[in-house]
């Protein structure tokens, strides 16, 4: 199965991405996986969630090949719902979500990990947003969350990539680990939160995100509004048909 979740352990939900080669979702997984995170949290037993990736990388972003392949708007609007719906899924879960990052968390993936509540990555993990080279926009909001402003606006325009050490530097990352211990360093976290009342727990999860000074959900909904514009423009299409041509080269 593409998204998994299992409870090998009290308490602790791991949600697992696996789709190779990349871990690019479909519009589809994006709202699949926006149910097993809510599903997850809305568990009683559950009191704390993992979210991690099998694989070269954590996430890619959406499927660009699956866009350019559908004819009209449909898999675009799809994708932005689903990614909207996985990026809120995350931040309104009940219980607190830590992601476990390893290798690239790019574009969509950027907007999982900006709404979770702790960051966990290997050492060779790196985060950026290309979209700007897709002719895209989308997840400044959650990037800003990661990074400081004027840094977030350099990568942003820049399609540059943090590396886990500068966002560990920068406080947003908690830990960074080997790939072999990323998972161990997940769930050593999630004992330590699971062991508390989860009552407590889920009222704290609540209380932090009502005291947000950001709205991510409007914030993100207003970055897809220029992203329809350069649809519309036709200015999307050029860029995606070029990504599409060289990553399809690259294969043969």
């Amino acid at each position: 199965m593409p998204i998994t979740a299992t409870c090998d352990e009290p308490g602790i939900t791991v949600v697992t991405m696996d789709f190779p080669p990349v871990n690019a979702l479909p519009s589809a997984a994006w709202f699949e996986l926006a149910d097993v995170i809510t599903t997850a949290g809305s568990d009683p037993s559950t009191s704390v969630v993992i979210l991690r990736a099998e694989g070269r990388g954590f996430n890619a972003g959406v499927d660009i090949k699956e866009m350019q392949a559908t004819e009209g708007f449909d898999a675009l609007i799809a994708a932005n719902k689903g990614c909207a719906a996985a990026f809120g899924a995350v931040y309104d879960c009940a219980v607190p979500v830590i992601v476990a990052v390893n290798g690239f968390c790019v574009g969509g993936g950027i907007g999982l990990v900006g709404n979770a509540d702790v960051i966990v990555a290997s050492d060779d993990a790196v985060f950026g947003l290309p979209e700007v080279d897709r002719g895209a926009l989308g997840a400044a909001t959650h990037l800003a969350r990661l990074v400081p402003q004027h840094m977030m606006r350099t990568l942003y325009y820049t399609a540059q990539n943090a590396t886990a050490q500068q966002l560990h530097h920068f406080g947003s990352v908690y830990r960074v680990v080997s790939r072999s211990e990323l998972l161990d360093a997940a769930l050593e976290l999630a004992r330590s939160i699971a062991t508390k009342d989860t009552r407590v727990i889920r009222a704290a999860k609540a209380a932090i995100n009502n005291i947000d000074p950001v709205d991510v959900k409007t914030s993100y909904l207003l970055e897809q509004r220029y992203t329809y514009e350069l649809n519309l423009a036709g200015v999307a299409d050029e860029h995606r048909d070029a990504f599409v041509e060289k990553s399809t080269g690259a294969t043969k």
